[in-house]
């Protein structure tokens, strides 16, 4: 990497720190520290709601994802817009009517203490966890693409974060959110245009979707419902939906961030503009993994994209085997490479016989090529057991640092790392807030100052970020990361979402009823994970409907006699 693009780097995360700390200085009191003071406009908070769920693992694993499966992922997506509707008629209002610091304290005043801190409890297990996936993801597959230290860089990430949230809560967190995500914005558009600007000249944007589109990586919505198929549309739209609602509506690292605006309108907008724009993004970050694809048609590819990997078979005993691989894998190139020219010419002459006959030719070369690095990827794992052969998360950095000009390669790791430090901010926010108002305030010290409280939330907002550089530290690795950060969300959300439209819609349902039936729901769940092949989307439904139900079986019997005497 050129100098050039270590100041572009490093200047805008030194500035994104010092920006964030100084224009956060002084908070007041908690509620300034923890909320903004409930003065946040709508488009702050729509950025802030983006940034926080657009973590570097999106920006590193997504086009990766694309690369591999093509663009189906982005059905995921399809449930969010229904979400941040209904979330915006019912959980908005609610929540700022009772003025509550956290989505788990409405749970104690709708059935008592111990569903608040089950909700809770749920919460901080889950997003501690992923707050240390977000410093991790972006710390191992830069420090191996670069030749950084992980641990090194690991601490950088969380450090830098550490230092401008326990400074200024909140209001740190939504301003540094603006920023980054205009980085964000800026590095991925400028990434996605080079792409074209690097294919040949003959190659225009059409041939290029063309492409993409005959070797299967445009392959955006699959209406079969196939329950052994973790992206369909009706995954997207049931599990999505549900994934979504008890993410913004129930996870404290959204909730926190639209709680903090300044009117129940404001924060409805913010929702709503995010609900607009977050599969539009999606679908853009997706395609650009669809043409980094179509870009490695014409350029020889590596045969692994992990460069410790390579690096490291390569001096070992099997380093002979693995170099005629590559040899074949780079035949195998050259054949296909003649077969899309002729798919191109063919397109252009409109001739369906000759588009079908060189189609066939590619997906033939390509089960060629994905032959020879399964071979490959049993050679490395040969070499190095601990590998999981997975190089998913390095190929759009990998085309990043290949190909990108100086200058532009500092800026989309700025906005790598940018995205990186957005999410954990506002994870370590919403952690301290939770830990503060909901365990430390209401069970341990129910009697002290507000100077107290905030001094606390600053030392727990240290505390979370040094347990999520401690996860991050000993983490493994993990196959692909944007699918790891929401398998591990979809084994707690169900759970808490069943708990909150319990709370919200059966209001003759008690709290004994929807504590019991949430342990049992949150058991299941983890069970099906464990022992069964269901998608990880459909965790999500099931666990809240178990909740339901279970809650309602109990209310009309275990706890029938119970609710009659109240």
């Amino acid at each position: 990497m050129s100098n050039i693009d270590w100041i572009v780097m490093c200047g805008f995360l030194l500035f994104i720190v010092a920006y964030g700390t100084w224009k956060s200085r002084g908070s007041k009191n908690v509620k300034d520290f923890l909320l903004a003071n409930k003065s946040t406009p709508w488009y702050t908070v729509a950025l802030s709601i983006m940034a926080t769920q657009a973590s570097a693992i999106t920006f590193l694993s997504t086009p990766g994802q694309a690369y591999v499966d093509g663009m189906r992922f982005v059905q995921f997506y399809i449930g969010l817009p229904i979400a941040m509707i209904i979330l915006s008629i019912t959980a908005v209002p609610l929540y700022h009517k009772l003025n509550v610091f956290t989505a788990y304290e409405y749970l104690e005043n709708r059935f008592d203490l111990k569903n608040r801190a089950l909700g809770s409890i749920l919460f901080l297990i889950q997003r501690g966890l992923a707050a240390g996936f977000t410093i991790f993801a972006p710390a191992l597959i830069i420090s191996a693409i670069l030749g950084w230290s992980l641990n090194w860089t690991i601490l950088f990430i969380g450090v830098m974060v550490i230092i401008y949230t326990a400074s200024g809560g909140t209001k740190a967190v939504n301003k540094t959110h603006m920023l980054q995500m205009t980085i964000i914005f800026f590095g991925m558009l400028s990434a996605f245009f080079m792409i074209f600007k690097l294919l040949p000249e003959s190659i225009g944007v059409t041939d290029a979707l063309n492409i993409a589109g005959k070797m299967g990586k445009l392959n955006t919505i699959d209406f079969s419902f196939n329950l052994n198929d973790r992206y369909t549309f009706w995954s997207g739209l049931i599990g999505g939906t549900f994934l979504a609602l008890s993410y913004f509506g129930t996870d404290q690292s959204q909730v926190q961030r639209y709680l903090s605006g300044s009117s129940v309108t404001q924060s409805r907008m913010g929702l709503l503009l995010n609900g607009m724009i977050k599969v539009p993004m999606q679908f853009f970050i997706l395609l650009i993994g669809a043409m980094v694809f179509v870009f490695y048609q014409f350029v020889m590819p590596p045969l692994y994209f992990n460069p410790v990997e390579d690096s490291s078979i390569k001096q070992s005993s099997l380093s002979e085997e693995y170099t005629d691989l590559e040899n074949e894998f780079k035949d195998v190139h050259t054949q296909k490479l003649n077969s899309i020219n002729g798919l191109i010419n063919a397109i252009d002459n409109n001739d369906a016989g000759e588009v079908n006959a060189k189609r066939n030719e590619i997906v033939e070369a390509n089960k060629q090529a994905n032959e020879i690095k399964s071979d490959a990827i049993e050679l490395i794992k040969q070499n190095n057991p601990s590998s999981d052969g997975n190089d998913t998360n390095f190929i759009f950095l990998s085309f990043v640092l290949g190909f990108l000009p100086v200058g532009l390669v500092g800026l989309v790791l700025a906005a790598i790392l940018s995205a990186s430090m957005s999410s954990t901010s506002a994870e370590l926010n919403a952690l301290a807030s939770t830990s503060v108002m909901d365990i430390y305030k209401r069970m341990i010290k129910k009697e002290g100052s507000d100077k107290h409280y905030l001094i606390v939330s600053k030392l727990a907002t240290i505390m979370w970020g040094g347990f999520a550089i401690f996860f991050a530290l000993f983490a493994n690795s993990l196959g692909s990361l944007i699918e790891a950060v929401n398998i591990l969300g979809s084994l707690f959300y169900g759970t808490i979402l069943g708990i909150f439209l319990v709370a919200f819609y059966i209001k003759k349902v008690g709290g004994n009823s929807v504590f019991i039936a949430a342990l049992i729901a949150e058991v299941i769940v983890l069970l099906l994970f464990f022992f069964t092949d269901i998608p990880y989307l459909w965790f999500n439904f099931i666990g809240c409907v178990i909740v339901v139900l279970l809650a309602l079986i109990f209310e009309s019997t275990i706890f029938n006699k119970s609710v009659s005497q109240m």
